[in-house]
């Protein structure tokens, strides 16, 4: 695996936005893609009215696939869809690929993850991905799962921005915390690489590149992948 700009112990996460705002509490929306403002904020701002989206997505299909999970352990809201280019809706594809089905396939250059279904088809998914100098690309597995797990900002975080110290034992599970409601753990070679896909809240950061090398879907998305994928995994992650 080539690990391009990667830094051991690096986290994955963004921190450009955490250093300009130093009041807030340090949160998924400080760490990744600044504040999601105006959950809900209105299908109109799409202007389509109910028509069919681009790529034949139905907006309301969108909207129930995005809607709320209030049975979660932490209720999760639903998205903005208004924030979230239709293009990176959920949907099965056509998608050639000599991967086994179940195999999952990060393509950071488009912005898309891919689970291979087989018979030429695959599931995909809108993502986040690393920015410029934390990309990074090769063959990794899904080592573990978690859900709601607790996030620990590594070393190297913390003595670049010391208000990550109060999180040096860890944030517990939440809305805020990083990690989100589910995640996959990426491993090579019996390893922990640090980087992860994980549950975002942002959906304005879908189709952009602001982590330090993880990979963020929508928690809707990210909680229908983490069903359908055991550990042991293979992650494909093809260069950007």
């Amino acid at each position: 695996m080539t690990m391009d700009g990667r830094q051991a112990g690096a986290g994955g996460f963004d921190e450009t936005v955490l250093s300009s705002a130093r009041a807030r509490v340090l949160s998924r929306r400080t760490f990744l893609a600044g504040s999601a403002a105006g959950l809900g904020a209105g299908l109109g701002a799409l202007g389509l009215g109910g028509c069919v989206t681009a790529d034949g997505t139905m907006l309301a299909e969108a909207t129930k696939v995005y809607g709320p999970m209030p049975d979660e352990k932490f209720p999760i809201p639903a998205v903005d869809i208004s924030k979230v280019d239709p293009k990176y809706y959920r949907r099965t594809v056509r998608y050639e690929s000599k991967e086994a089905p179940g195999t999952i396939v990060v393509d950071p250059r488009n912005y898309y993850v891919y689970r291979i279904e087989g018979d030429g088809s695959a599931t995909r998914y809108g993502a986040n991905v690393g920015r410029d100098g934390f990309l990074w690309s090769g063959d990794a597995y899904v080592g573990r799962k978690s859900e709601w797990a607790t996030w620990t900002p590594p070393k190297e975080m913390i003595r670049r921005q010391p208000e990550a110290a109060k999180y040096a034992r860890g944030m517990p599970g939440g809305l805020d915390n990083p990690l989100g409601a589910r995640t996959l753990h990426l491993y090579q070679n019996g390893a922990y690489t640090l980087y992860t896909i994980y549950a975002s809240s942002e959906p304005e950061s879908i189709g952009s590149g602001i982590t330090s090398g993880c990979v963020g879907l929508l928690s809707q998305d990210m909680i229908h992948l983490y069903a359908r994928t055991p550990v042991k995994t293979k992650v494909v992650v093809l260069p950007a």
